[in-house]
C-alpha cells in the first residue's frame, strides 16, 4: 500500500477518534459540574445556586476550552510530522494487502485516551488541606466561639465525674489551639463546687491550652445551672457555640449563627444552622464530614 493510501486511511479514521474525545470531554464537563455541586452542598451554611451559576458556566468553559486543547493538540502534531517510509519486503506486503489497515491509528487513540484518562485522574484527586485550612473553611472565617467543657475538650462527661478528676483530651488539644489562633475562644462548664473549677483550670494548663496566649484562664466560665450555660452563650454572641446537650441546642438554634453538636451518635439536624460529629476533632478532620 503507498503511503499516500496510508494517511488518507489513517484521516479517515479519525472522525471517530475525535468523536470519541468528545464523549470524554462531555463526561468530564459533567463530572466536574457535579463535582462544584456536590462541593457547594457541603459549605456549613446556605448557598444560593442561581448566583453561582454563572462562575460555574465560566469555569467550565474554560475547562473545556483547556482539556479539548490538551486532548487534541498531541494526536494532530503527531499526525503532522513526516512517516518514514518503512523497507518494503515480501512479508510486510503480503500482510499488509491481507490485512488492509495499518495498527498506527489504533496506537495513536489509545495514546490519546491514556491521556485523557490521566488529565481527568489528576484533576480529581483529592485535595488534602491543612488542619488552619479546614478550620477556617469549617468555621465559616468566625471570630468568636463558645465551647462546653465536659464531653467535648475533657475526658469526663458528667460535673459529679469533676469532683474526682478532670482529664484533657489529647486529640482534641491540637485543633482547640488552632481554633484560638484566630477565633475568641470562651470555654464554659456546669460545676458543683469550686474545687471542680481548680480541676478543670489544673488540667487545662497542663495540657498546655494556656501556653499559646489566644486561651486565657478568664475565659474558661463555670456556673451551676445548664441555663446559666444558655444565658453565657446568649450574653456573649459567638458565631459558633460547640455543645453536648441537644436541648441546648435547640434552644440557641434561633439565636446563634451556628452550632455544632457533640454526640456519640449522628444526630439529626434539628435546624439548617445546626452540624453535628461524634467529636470535635472529627468534625475538623476533613470536607466529608458534616
Amino acid at each position: 500500500m503507498s503511503l499516500a493510501a496510508e494517511v488518507t486511511m489513517a484521516e479517515s479514521t479519525s472522525p471517530s477518534s475525535n468523536a470519541a474525545k468528545e464523549d470524554e470531554l462531555a463526561d468530564l464537563i459533567h463530572r466536574f459540574m457535579d463535582s462544584i455541586a456536590e462541593y457547594s452542598d457541603r459549605l456549613p451554611f446556605a448557598i444560593d445556586r442561581q448566583k453561582i451559576r454563572s462562575f460555574t458556566t465560566l469555569a467550565a468553559l474554560a475547562i473545556t476550552l483547556l482539556f479539548a486543547w490538551k486532548l487534541l493538540r498531541a494526536p494532530s502534531e503527531q499526525q503532522r510530522r513526516p512517516r518514514r517510509r518503512p523497507t518494503p519486503s515480501a512479508s510486510n506486503s503480503n500482510t499488509r494487502t491481507r490485512s488492509g489497515t495499518t495498527p498506527f491509528p489504533e496506537v495513536c487513540s489509545s495514546s490519546g485516551d491514556s491521556r485523557a484518562q490521566d488529565a481527568v485522574n489528576q484533576l480529581f484527586q483529592p485535595v488534602k488541606l491543612t488542619l488552619e485550612q479546614l478550620v477556617r473553611h469549617k468555621l465559616s472565617e468566625g471570630r468568636k466561639v463558645t465551647c462546653q467543657l465536659l464531653g467535648v475538650v475533657l475526658e469526663e462527661t458528667t460535673p459529679e465525674e469533676l469532683q474526682k478528676h478532670a482529664t484533657v483530651r489529647p486529640s482534641v488539644l491540637e485543633v482547640l489551639l488552632e481554633i484560638s489562633k484566630f477565633c475568641d475562644v470562651y470555654l464554659m462548664e456546669r460545676i458543683i463546687d469550686d474545687e471542680s473549677g481548680e480541676k478543670v483550670l489544673s488540667a487545662l494548663s497542663d495540657a498546655g491550652v494556656f501556653t499559646s496566649g489566644s486561651l486565657i484562664k478568664d475565659k474558661v466560665l463555670f456556673c451551676s445551672t445548664e441555663n446559666g450555660r444558655i444565658s453565657f452563650v446568649r450574653q456573649l454572641e459567638p458565631d459558633w457555640h460547640i455543645d453536648t446537650s441537644p436541648e441546648i441546642i435547640h434552644q440557641l438554634a434561633r439565636f446563634i449563627k451556628y452550632q455544632l453538636l457533640i454526640s456519640p451518635q449522628r444526630a439529626e439536624r434539628v435546624a439548617s444552622n445546626v452540624f453535628s460529629s461524634t467529636n470535635l476533632e472529627q468534625f475538623f478532620g476533613g470536607l466529608d464530614q458534616r
